[in-house]
């Protein structure tokens, strides 16, 4: 879509710093999430993506966290000992496993969570369907945008780290 010419800067600036409160205040909120479920925050993304996307290898999940494999292994060792993760062999594969969400436990989350989405529902009524498909295609955008400058950004720190490390060995 073009932008509108007659479109206010200011504007622009302005949805942008709110947008950084709100990712603030977001990242802050699933801290505490985490923290009440005993687990990290990086514990607690992983096991969101687990829910969302369906049950895939660790490796997948390191692929679509950025994170290490090394990594990953401990995510899913923590997840595991709390319940919120069952591992079963890959049929495609012996060497691999299957990482599967625990429902009971997704559902202690969804429990936990249950008063934020009511009040997120009682703020959705303030805005007619046409204004909340608006904050819906922003939202979609916002994370497609924001996936893929993370992905971007891992990449230009390994490719520092790689050549930090060729420039020590010479």
């Amino acid at each position: 879509m073009a932008r509108d010419p007659r479109r206010d800067v200011s504007a622009d600036d302005d949805v942008m710093r709110r947008a950084r409160r709100y990712s603030t205040a977001i990242v802050l909120f699933h801290h505490a999430v985490a923290e009440a479920m005993g687990l990290g925050p990086t514990d607690h993304k992983c096991l969101e993506l687990l829910r969302e996307r369906g049950a895939m290898t660790g490796s997948q999940l390191a692929a679509a966290t950025g994170l290490t494999t090394g990594a990953i292994s401990g995510v899913v060792a923590r997840l595991e000992r709390g319940g919120f993760l069952r591992r079963a062999p890959d049929p495609d594969d012996a060497r691999k496993q299957i990482l599967r969400p625990v429902a009971r436990r997704l559902d202690d989350i969804h429990q936990l969570l249950e008063p934020f989405r009511a009040d997120v529902a009682t703020v959705f009524r303030d805005f007619n369907a046409q204004q909340l498909k608006a904050i819906a295609a922003f939202l979609d955008h916002g994370a497609t945008t924001a996936l893929r400058h993370a992905t971007v950004l891992r990449a230009h720190a390994q490719a520092n780290r790689s050549t930090v490390g060729e420039g020590a060995l010479t």
